[in-house]
């Protein structure tokens, strides 16, 4: 059996990554997948550039020179929490071969292929480096559009305004088949139990808001083209509120490891059998 790690949304705390890294060593899986918002907040005592070199970098060194060829494969995102401008570390790990960074791109994993990507729809949060337009130009209450807000790494008037999370999944996927993929997504999709916000009785406008604020993009790309399983993260308290960390959508298994808690939620599966996925909080 192909086995697996996955995680999300460590957000920079230190502890989690340590016993993400601690159970990497214990298990010796085949792969780990990080989903994104992996950096710190801006209050963190140390900035994104130094810890993603002393707490990421650095750690993926140690444990390769300690689990030798047993070293597993890292696939990467980034969030809508991490700044942009942090690519450039993270290309140079996949450069010395300690992880991968694989954001609209692809990569083999023994039969499998792996399809990185980073982009939520708008959100209140005013960094914009990974937002999108979801399938059209249309903005939440609430929500600050991708033209506004702030950017770590510039991007041209037409992108920020054009761009879509549709679109971008279409160019990524292509004409493959994807029969034997796996997508490591942040945003979930839309109307499940991973995209569920703690939004009730909120208003803006006196207009109640949408309790779902998963990507509906992605969940029109699960039902038609039917990968055998998605990654997703972004919406912290979705599985306390709905109880669930797992669905199906058709024959596409779909997994969060999002989680509002003080504990790292370690979701681990085999690759032959995503349906035996277990999930704990350590």
């Amino acid at each position: 059996m192909t086995s697996c790690l996955f995680v999300s949304d460590l957000h920079g705390s230190v502890g989690r990554y340590e016993k993400l890294f601690a159970a990497v060593l214990d298990r010796g899986p085949r792969a780990v997948f990080l989903g994104g918002d992996v950096l710190p907040h801006h209050a963190h005592p140390l900035a994104p550039d130094d810890f993603v070199r002393e707490h990421v970098l650095d750690r993926l060194r140690q444990l390769r020179e300690r689990m030798g060829e047993g070293f597993p494969r890292f696939f990467v995102i980034l969030g809508n929490d991490d700044a942009r401008w942090v690519e450039e570390l993270l290309e140079g790990g996949a450069d010395e071969g300690l992880l991968c960074y694989v954001h609209m791109r692809r990569e083999r994993l023994d039969c499998w292929t792996v399809y990185g990507y980073s982009y939520v729809p708008p959100t209140p949060f005013r960094i914009k480096d990974w937002e999108r337009y979801d399938v059209s130009r249309h903005v939440d209450p609430g929500c600050i559009s991708p033209e506004e807000g702030l950017r770590s790494v510039p991007v041209t008037d037409d992108e920020a305004r054009y761009s879509t999370i549709g679109h971008d999944l279409e160019t990524l996927a292509g004409a493959h088949d994807l029969a034997d993929a796996v997508f490591l997504f942040h945003a979930p999709p839309y109307r499940t139990v991973l995209d569920r916000a703690a939004l009730d009785g909120v208003k803006v406008d006196h207009v109640e808001l949408d309790l779902h604020i998963g990507s509906i993009a992605v969940r029109r790309f699960i039902e038609v083209r039917q990968p055998l399983l998605t990654l997703h993260g972004h919406v912290h308290e979705s599985a306390r509120l709905t109880g669930s960390w797992s669905t199906r959508i058709g024959r596409t298994v779909a997994l969060s490891a999002a989680h509002d808690g003080p504990e790292l939620a370690l979701v681990s599966f085999d690759l032959e059998d995503p349906e035996s996925a277990a999930r704990e909080l350590i």
